[in-house]
């Protein structure tokens, strides 16, 4: 407990940074909204005069683009790079860090096992994600709630909370690299790197329309439009989510507990 104290109170400030930049992100994105919706017409005469692979690249539907959960969806795609950024730099510092620190042979004469290192720190960036998304969610209902009477809250929550889902498999992603790679000095270009090639995967997957490509990118196990016309996630993608985080991070216990720890 002292340990999961300690690491969540060590990534306090990484969290509420994080938190305020996507939140001032929801709010950038959504006061466009009103004036957009205002000048609908126009912004769709705009819109079609880009190519179609562009379009769908970019999330931009010229159909829904006028409604909030239109607009919303197509600003999260942003938002949810943003949230990966962060989940996959957590998932490669907290174990990483202690070698980078060279504290990890003396973390290790302490009374504890390596489970308990990993469920202690494992523990603490889950709890870090839940605050950032809690903090996310409050300030984009609100904000939307400003720009819009009327909306559905339940899809909207479901739209929100893919972020959280994606974070889950981006910082279980960072964890399995952290151990698999320990002597990282530094683990933001390797985060940046990842995130943006899986983003780009994700973008061809969009313009070729191939399913089984989007099995290769976290970014597209959830589908925004799908989950606005039918109020629910891909049961195929959700099941291969949770399978991709336990394996790595079950890998990542059995690794960090095998794995040499080089002295000071």
């Amino acid at each position: 407990m002292n340990m999961f104290r300690h690491e969540l109170k060590a990534y306090r400030r990484f969290t509420l940074t994080w938190s305020l930049a996507l939140v001032g992100l929801v709010i950038l994105f959504l006061s466009m909204f009103p004036s957009i919706s205002r000048e609908a017409e126009e912004f769709k005469k705009l819109l079609e005069g880009f190519p179609e692979g562009i379009r769908v690249a970019l999330g931009l539907s010229v159909e829904n683009i006028a409604s909030i959960l239109g607009f919303y969806s197509y600003s999260f795609l942003y938002i949810s790079l943003c949230g990966a950024i962060q989940g996959m730099i957590l998932g490669m510092s907290i174990l990483s860090k202690e070698v980078r620190e060279k504290t990890a042979d003396f973390l290790l004469t302490k009374p504890v096992t390596r489970s308990q290192i990993v469920t202690a720190k494992l523990l603490a960036a889950f709890v870090s994600l839940v605050i950032t998304n809690l903090i996310y969610l409050g300030a984009a209902m609100l904000m939307t709630s400003l720009v819009t009477e009327e909306y559905d809250t339940r899809l909207f929550v479901l739209l929100s909370l893919t972020l959280f889902f994606l974070q889950l498999l981006f910082l279980a992603l960072g964890i399995i690299l952290s151990v698999v790679f320990p002597r990282l000095k530094t683990v933001l270009p390797i985060s940046l790197g990842t995130v943006m090639a899986f983003f780009i995967i994700g973008a061809l997957a969009s313009t070729t329309g191939d399913k089984a490509l989007r099995y290769l990118t976290p970014f597209k196990y959830f589908d925004l439009t799908y989950i606005i016309q039918n109020a629910r996630y891909e049961s195929s993608f959700l099941i291969a989510g949770l399978i991709i985080i336990v394996i790595a991070i079950s890998a990542s216990y059995f690794i960090y507990a095998k794995r040499d720890i080089h002295a000071v």
